[in-house]
């Protein structure tokens, strides 16, 4: 099925197109909100930001929040999530309010970094709400993985244009604090906006299930690390989840490698000027972007022919070695190629780990398994940009990382075949309804 087959398919829901609806706005206002923070981080004109301080930036947005983590799976699995998609867009528009304040007072970076981490925080909150409530608007193992072709590229999407959009009001309010406040602020009324959205669904309508033998919400997070390791222990159970688990994670460690090593190159080394190097990684972004669709057009045709389990090794694969093959001359062409082809690897890796989450894991556990998910996610690209900043020079331009990097890639693919290698289902997929 193409994506346009695809999106046609499962926008016939109407609870389903709802859904959508509000992660697409809420998507959209995040990447605006991460093109701020990106722009205040690594391009402002008065900071020469090191591959160091890189990787605390990205620690002190990203790894709080996998402690955090575990805590949204207990209650995303007892409270409505229909209740957190309108509840959180409130708390995280008022709380970049708060951030752009700070900006333009000109407040120490910490304190902006500790009000952006609440907005992040709550995100993937959010985020993980939409995810454990997408099998309650979708119906079939098919047409599920049509449904995580379309909803969280799309999604993904809405992110690489809302941070287009984030440049283009970076272009009309300026480099300086005050032109940062204002994008965070229009940032902060679209987050608001998706409550909206999500308040047209029916409270109970995204679960979950109830189970009169969980404790409530109270005692659970008491409890939360023995609920952690009830997660964890219920999915390493079952092979082919905590191997999609394993290979986003490997995914995310080498994308770090890359995301940090590309935002040094182009901040030191393929140029000196802040706005221009700005300017010029804004088309890795859109590359990416476009890997991103494209991932969504050839993994529901590619997993009708390999499985979502068969198809993961070979994108991370194919993306190790392209990767090699591109950057290694260090040329501006080769990392925009690259942007495009990493794109396609780590939404072809989300799409089916996605898929085979929702589809293997029981209800109960899928906010607690997604919580693990968003601790690999997070915790992953921080492990990997702290490794970065080890191994990286001044300018960014450093083989071992490139090597690394894309070997890494080929060493997680071939661990993933040999571990699910004798459990991956041959039974051909559900097929989606007739046109």
């Amino acid at each position: 099925m193409s994506f346009v087959s695809d999106l046609r398919v499962v926008l016939r829901g109407r609870d389903f197109k709802r859904l959508f609806a509000t992660r697409l706005v809420s998507q959209f206002s995040d990447g605006v909100f991460q093109f701020a923070v990106a722009g205040y981080a690594f391009f402002t004109p008065e900071k020469q930001t090191s591959a160091t301080e890189a990787a605390v930036a990205f620690a002190v947005l990203l790894l709080p929040y996998s402690i955090l983590g575990p805590f949204a799976g207990v209650l995303i699995d007892r409270w409505s999530r229909r209740q957190i998609l309108v509840i959180a867009p409130i708390v995280r528009g008022g709380s970049l309010l708060v951030a752009a304040l700070l900006v333009a007072l000109n407040a120490p970076d910490l304190v902006f970094y500790a009000t952006a981490l609440v907005v992040l925080g709550v995100n993937r909150f959010f985020l993980s709400a939409l995810s454990a409530g997408l099998p309650h608007v979708v119906e079939g193992e098919r047409l599920l993985l049509a449904a995580n072709a379309v909803t969280p590229t799309s999604g993904t999407i809405a992110t690489f244009i809302g941070a287009g959009s984030g440049f283009l009001l970076r272009m009309l309010f300026g480099p300086a604090h005050s032109g940062t406040a204002l994008i965070l602020v229009v940032s902060g009324v679209l987050f608001g906006l998706s409550a909206f959205v999500a308040a047209t669904m029916a409270r109970d309508l995204l679960g979950p299930t109830y189970d009169p033998r969980l404790p409530q919400a109270r005692e659970a997070v008491r409890n939360v690390l023995t609920g952690l390791v009830d997660g964890a222990r219920h999915v390493l159970h079952k092979r082919s989840p905590a191997a999609a688990l394993g290979g986003m994670a490997a995914h995310r460690f080498m994308y770090g490698l890359t995301i940090v090593m590309t935002v040094m190159l182009y901040r030191y080394y393929f140029t000196t000027d802040v706005e221009a190097g700005l300017s010029e990684i804004t088309g890795v972004l859109a590359t990416s972007g476009a890997g991103f669709f494209v991932a969504a057009l050839i993994t529901p045709w590619a997993t009708e022919r390999f499985r979502p389990e068969g198809w993961i090794p070979i994108m991370l694969a194919t993306g190790g070695v392209l990767e090699l093959a591109l950057c290694l001359p260090f040329h501006q062409a080769g990392f925009l190629a690259a942007g495009f082809v990493l794109g396609v690897t780590g939404q072809s890796v989300k799409i089916c780990a996605d898929t085979i989450v929702q589809r293997d894991v029981e209800d109960v556990y899928l906010g607690r398994v997604f919580s693990i998910y968003d601790m690999l996610f997070n915790g992953m690209l921080v492990l990997a940009a702290t490794v970065a900043a080890f191994l990286l020079p001044a300018n960014g331009k450093s083989y071992v990382v490139l090597a690394v990097a894309s070997l890494g890639y080929v060493a997680a693919a071939v661990v993933f075949r040999l571990f699910t290698g004798g459990a991956i289902s041959r039974r051909a997929p559900e097929q989606l309804p007739q046109q």
